[in-house]
């Protein structure tokens, strides 16, 4: 079967199962792969790489994602393009129910890792694909899923839940700290004051290591922060005051204007 519950494994069972899926995925001929999954909280899964490109929806729980470019947070309803041949791992933030789908192409957009919100209709054509062992279909249908998946794939609309980390190990070291106590009143001011450097120049190395200004990783950072919180069902004051914001108006103005849609309701809806 492809859909794998993957709690009721010990460690050895676990990883020769992602072994031969590992197999699987590469050595399969069809234009479109798709599985299932269930993994445990605090599940870490050893950095590796797949010869397609693997679009990686979270239906339940938190994943974090880790590349050479960055971190990347899929939270319920969304899922993580990632390009063929690179290099990742991952951590299971709580149980996770996932369905992975592995294309040889993807059209448009730059071969990097991005976070997309998945749509009804991809969410429905995905699982379509996962259950085929279950619910088996016949090869016409299956074509017409496959390539009305692909083409809706294409338009999964991105979304800024990735978080890039500079190389400078100063800057790094800074970043990794705002992590563990992320703040909306964090100055350029203070962090070039820290790195003992003027503000032109921390704001030119800002961007030139993260490709983002520091205001807009600030934000990100805060808002990767929040949503394990908030799908845990924390009140939204709560969050909101803890990341240094004064009000949840002023939150929520910034969860909108990032991700479209209110916080008291953007993950139940990510999740419906």
């Amino acid at each position: 079967m492809r859909i794998l519950d993957m709690t009721k494994l010990d460690h050895a069972e676990g990883w020769e199962h992602h072994r031969r899926s590992l197999r699987w995925i590469d050595q399969a001929n069809e234009p479109v792969l798709a599985l299932g999954r269930v993994y445990p909280a605090g599940l870490k899964v050893e950095t590796h790489s797949h010869k397609r490109t693997q679009l990686w929806f979270a239906q339940r729980g938190i994943v974090l994602v880790t590349t050479e470019e960055g971190r990347w947070m899929i939270p319920p309803g969304h899922a993580l393009v990632i390009p063929a041949g690179a290099q990742h791992s991952a951590e299971m933030i709580s149980l996770v129910e996932m369905q992975s789908i592995y294309v040889d192409v993807v059209p448009r957009h730059a071969p990097r890792p991005r976070v997309v919100e998945v749509t009804a209709l991809a969410q429905n054509l995905i699982d379509a694909l996962v259950q085929v062992d279950t619910k088996p279909a016949s090869e016409h249908r299956l074509s017409l899923i496959t390539d009305l998946l692909l083409d809706e794939f294409a338009a999964l609309p991105e979304r800024p839940l990735g978080l890039p980390f500079p190389g400078d190990p100063r800057l790094a070291g800074l970043c990794r700290r705002f992590l563990k106590s992320p703040s909306a009143t964090a100055s350029i001011d203070e962090w070039a004051a820290e790195m003992r450097i003027g503000r032109r120049t921390f704001t030119r190395l800002f961007r030139a290591e993260t490709g983002v200004s520091f205001v807009t990783w600030r934000q990100q950072a805060c808002l990767f922060a929040s949503l394990p919180r908030l799908a845990e069902g924390e009140p939204v004051t709560n969050v909101a005051l803890d990341a240094g914001y004064e009000n949840i108006a002023a939150f929520s103005t910034m969860f909108r204007r990032m991700l479209g849609r209110a916080p008291s309701t953007y993950l139940k809806a990510g999740s419906s």
